[in-house]
């Protein structure tokens, strides 16, 4: 979001990018290595050119904080008051996405951070718009249709088990408490805290942590937003760009990715689904011009709608059989290459296993443990309801056309006078 918006929104005045660093320098550090020096910005840089380095340091501050602290753990007291006075849109993308995350990082950066960015935003004079990127997977294992409508507490319970975020936060104290006194041993510690978080999230009728910590952090929002301009937009599985800034880049390797990367290395030759399953797949770029699209139109009150839905599977369905067979053909014509230049050649399609010969499965630790967590969603049974994206869309882009007509006639009127 941040390259599209310097891309084609090159007069913005300013944008404050809060970035995890104990101090400015380390930010700034992390702004110019981790954001911009990504290869998304090759468009932005060649555009510019040797002029790109002073653009970038007028358009963009770097912010060294921490979502998961108060005030989003900025310490100096001058950006914070200057961020107050100026901020008039907020966008909330930071998560931590991994689906096996340790429990406390997962609460504090996917809920807590929620909640202090809710905090932040309250404190801002000119705020018009506040915009939080969630998941769409944060319905659980629902199944059907499932609507655009606000999470709440209320209508969190798994049979007897009330979910309690105060009790959670509570509970994660304990544990680390209990290591501290005992002195444990750090890996200890990770590998409880993620068996913990997913033991949780399983418990209160989530598939993983992430989703949970993201569930629980739109409850927050719910609950604490009182007339606070917040909308929550929840993309289904992001996948590389279609066409913006170039095609075919990610950052990262998770979900759909990692099934399509090992196939087509040879590491994965079977996986379990339901070759039937509809997956819901969407560009990254195409969630980002929503929101860019959401941004404009919201801000100017042309929906009241709370929650926007971004996905396919309601208008352009695809099922987990047209994946796999993409997969086949891409790869028979495009093979991986090995560290030693040698071609991985693909000899048949990535076989499909029911859940019960998934317990039968005899691959690797790895392999076993990513097919654990990725089974709800290659076995999911339900559609995402874009009614709310749709009905944003119709009306963005008859303020568009409106934007257009009204420029055509500004620019004759200007010509008629001079």
């Amino acid at each position: 979001s941040v390259e599209k918006i310097l891309r084609v929104q090159p007069d913005i005045k300013k944008l404050y990018l809060l970035l995890r660093a104990s101090n400015p320098y380390l930010a700034t550090h992390r702004l110019q290595n981790e954001v911009i020096g990504k290869d998304i910005f090759r468009v932005l840089r060649d555009k510019w050119g040797a002029d790109f380095g002073s653009f970038i340091s007028k358009k963009v501050v770097a912010v060294a904080g921490d979502v998961s602290l108060n005030n989003l753990g900025i310490k100096d007291e001058n950006m914070r008051s200057q961020m107050f006075e100026e901020l008039n849109v907020i966008v909330h993308t930071a998560a931590t996405t991994n689906f096996n995350e340790r429990y406390d990082i997962a609460i504090g950066t996917n809920t807590m951070g929620a909640f202090h960015v809710v905090n932040f935003a309250k404190s801002c004079h000119k705020l018009g718009i506040v915009l939080h990127v969630s998941t769409a997977y944060v319905c659980g294992e629902a199944e059907g249709l499932i609507v655009e409508e606000p999470l709440h507490v209320n209508g969190m319970q798994k049979g007897s088990t009330k979910l309690d975020i105060e009790l959670e936060k509570q509970l994660i104290e304990e544990k680390l408490k209990e290591f501290k006194a005992h002195n444990t041993d750090k890996e200890v510690i990770t590998s409880v805290m993620k068996s913990f978080g997913l033991a949780r999230a399983n418990l209160h009728g989530w598939p993983n942590t992430y989703v949970f910590t993201k569930a629980m952090g739109e409850i927050l929002l719910m609950k604490m937003k009182d007339t606070l301009p917040l909308f929550v937009i929840r993309p289904t599985t992001v996948v590389s760009t279609h066409s913006e800034p170039f095609p075919g880049w990610i950052e990262g390797v998770r979900t759909i990715d990692f099934v399509v990367v090992n196939y087509g290395q040879g590491i994965l030759t079977s996986f379990v689904g339901n070759s039937e399953t509809i997956l819901d797949l969407i560009p990254v770029d195409m969630v980002v011009n929503f929101m860019i699209v959401a941004l404009m139109a919201l801000s100017k009150g042309l929906s009241k709608n709370l929650v926007y839905h971004i996905g396919s599977s309601l208008r352009n369905p695809i099922k987990l059989t047209d994946v796999v067979d993409a997969m086949y053909y891409y790869f028979k014509k495009n093979p991986c290459v090995d560290k030693y230049g040698k071609l991985m050649a693909v000899t048949k399609k990535l076989t499909i296993t029911g859940a019960n010969e998934f317990n039968q499965n005899k691959g690797s630790k790895l392999v076993k443990k990513t097919e654990d967590l990725y089974k709800t969603y290659s076995l999911f049974k339900g559609i995402f309801d874009v009614k709310n994206a749709e009905s944003l869309r119709i009306v963005t882009k008859g303020l568009l056309m409106w934007m257009v007509n009204l420029t055509l006639i500004q620019r004759t009127l200007i010509g008629k006078t001079t």
